[in-house]
């Protein structure tokens, strides 16, 4: 998918995500865990948010998680051979990094040696995202990719924001080549995947490096080709990676960088949560008793407040 650039100090985005499940038998019992409310911050301002599930749950609850994301949960008691979730919001972005200097960031060696772990030493809290994950192990091949970016005294911005240039390049989207279960390293060696194997690549290589590296997981606005409307549900989630760049003026800021579409995010992204990685942030999750085999359609809209989008997509 390919961003759009959107020079306005501010967008207003509306998104419509709808997840369904069809099962080839009845569930009788599940319990489902949702992050599809978007975050706020002092770039983001969720105006509006809704969710709707179909059959309605007997018990719902919003609670935030360890990394400070909303997560709804939610139950079932009633069979039922199809399960509907709808999340719609309204989200007022800002610009993230504009006039964001990559070379007034610390070093990327003297990073990862404040981030290490040392007996007695400060813990800081940044460092818990520099450790291995269930969906991105330590692997060797991934810090030696990703070290090509880092020259010896090269700041760690510097060096993250040239391994996303390196991941786009070297990689392609491929739609069909990947599933949530693939491996990092299959993708990696395959040098193809979709938005959530670039972060993990990405999130990888800066892990094995001793820094400290995020996903995020979120939305993007995309722009329908010349002359057609933008179609309903014809979109999907998107990914990206973050990374921890203290400033030698002793500031720090999380560096969103998206190596699917080469570009430091801006107005065009939204961000609905961040992890470890994608297993932290399924955007809908769960455990069922019954249902035998089943099918899901994902489908995700986002446009600007006030387009019209009449046409229907797959969903």
């Amino acid at each position: 998918m390919n961003a759009v650039v959107d020079d306005e100090a501010v967008a207003v985005l509306d998104v419509m995500h709808d997840t369904t499940y069809r099962y080839a038998s009845e569930v009788a019992l599940a319990h489902h865990v949702a992050y599809l409310r978007p975050a706020e911050s002092a770039c983001q301002r969720l105006d509006s948010f809704r969710i709707a599930v179909v059959p309605k749950p007997f018990v719902e609850r919003t609670m935030l998680d360890v990394f400070g994301n909303s997560r709804f949960y939610f139950s079932l008691d009633v069979p039922h051979p199809r399960l509907a979730v709808r999340a719609v919001s309204r989200v007022r972005v800002r610009p993230r990094f504009d006039g964001f200097d990559a070379s007034l960031a610390c070093g990327w060696r003297e990073v990862a040696t404040r981030l290490a772990y040392r007996a007695g030493a400060r813990h800081a809290p940044e460092s818990e995202f520099s450790y291995p994950s269930p969906f991105i192990p330590r692997h060797r091949e991934l810090g030696s990719y990703a070290a090509s970016s880092f020259l010896a005294d090269r700041s760690v911005a510097a060096g993250a924001i040239d391994l996303m240039h390196r991941i786009h390049r070297d990689f392609r989207y491929d739609a069909d080549s990947t599933d949530i279960s693939t491996p990092v390293l299959d993708s990696f060696n395959e040098r193809r995947g979709v938005c959530q194997d670039f972060a993990h690549v990405m999130v990888g290589g800066l892990r094995a490096l001793g820094l400290a590296a995020r996903y995020v997981s979120g939305y993007l606005l995309t722009m329908p080709p010349p002359g057609r409307p933008r179609l309903i549900g014809a979109d999907a989630s998107h990914a990206w990676a973050s990374v921890w760049c203290p400033a030698r003026d002793g500031s720090a800021t999380w560096l969103d960088l998206d190596p699917t579409n080469d570009v430091i995010p801006s107005t065009s992204h939204v961000t609905l949560a961040i992890g470890r990685d994608f297993g932290d942030v399924s955007p809908l999750s769960g455990i069922i008793r019954g249902g035998g085999e089943h099918e899901l359609t994902v489908g995700v809209t986002v446009r600007p407040v006030g387009e019209a989008a009449a046409t229907r997509g797959k969903a």
